[in-house]
């Protein structure tokens, strides 16, 4: 299995060079001018992104872009860096995990603190966007015990990483055992979710373990969207609780990026803001205070 990651995330990173000619990033150079630096109106900066034919989003847990970007303990996580685009400046919303989760699918915290459990809200959020406008979602959860399993923890899985659940707007179905993720990629829905259980997220378990399960389990989809349209995103929900700048890993992989690194401020909104613009859903809660990303894309 380690032997056909290796192969597959090559032929990924060699595809990825072909397109790109393995330009080297320059995070002290000027990014090139888009919708999102030249004044204009919302619509013109939402036709600027692609609409790829699938999403998939991977949060990790409790670790700041120091411990992860150029260390030795995730060779995998490194790769998808040099591969695609490489964020420096993202950060989460607060701690500790739960509203960070609620603040990326949401658009806000719903005035959750804690990690506490249960919550129910019945508000619109990403999920549900994409399931009105004639899109789908789903989230794939590691150690989930069956689809729509309502509990707030079984084994690793706990419910407070998981937001869709507190929503009665997002069908129990979406909920799903991370059994179920591929290895047919075509069935995806158009956005998915990917949560690793308590040790695979690098909350209970090392850098290295954590980074060894996404080789595993997330490099074929990355190897596959190179030639099919679709995207990858690696996001962690916050840094180390102790952490006042709280700037975490961001990583956007597929064949629509412009590889590099890129300096400028991202948070769980801008990214929700930007999933939302791709697919033209309007901006929920305070991802309307902030403008999709649009540097990154290839013309």
């Amino acid at each position: 299995m380690r032997t056909c990651g290796r192969v597959a995330m090559g032929l990924f990173l060699a595809a990825t060079c072909a397109v790109a000619a393995c330009a080297p990033s320059t995070p002290d150079a000027p990014l090139p001018a888009t919708a999102a630096t030249v004044p204009g109106t919302a619509s013109q900066a939402n036709a600027a992104l692609p609409r790829p034919s699938h999403v998939v989003v991977v949060v990790l847990e409790n670790h700041g872009i120091e411990q992860v970007s150029g260390s030795g303990q995730a060779p995998y996580l490194n790769e998808l860096a040099a591969a695609g685009a490489h964020f420096t400046d993202a950060t989460a919303i607060t701690h500790p995990s739960q509203p960070n989760y609620l603040a990326l699918f949401s658009g806000d915290p719903q005035g959750v603190s804690d990690d506490s459990c249960p919550h129910t809200f019945t508000g619109p959020n990403l999920g549900s966007q994409l399931i009105e406008a004639g899109y789908g979602f789903s989230a794939f959860a590691e150690d989930l015990p069956s689809p729509g399993y309502p509990g707030c923890r079984a084994g690793d899985y706990v419910r407070w990483h998981a937001p869709w659940v507190d929503y009665a707007t997002v069908p129990a179905a979406a909920n799903r055992p991370f059994t179920a993720f591929g290895p047919d990629y075509r069935s995806l829905p158009t956005v998915s979710f990917v949560i690793p259980n308590m040790c695979h997220n690098m909350h209970d378990c090392d850098t290295r373990t954590a980074d060894a399960w996404l080789r595993a389990h997330v490099s074929a989809y990355a190897s596959w969207v190179v030639t099919h349209d679709s995207l990858l995103v690696v996001t962690f929900d916050e840094a180390e609780d102790a952490s006042a700048t709280n700037r975490i890993p961001l990583l956007l992989t597929g064949p629509m990026i412009r590889p590099g690194t890129y300096p400028e401020p991202v948070d769980h909104y801008r990214l929700l803001r930007t999933l939302e613009a791709m697919y033209g859903l309007p901006a929920l809660g305070h991802a309307a205070d902030t403008k999709p990303i649009t540097d990154v894309w290839r013309p």
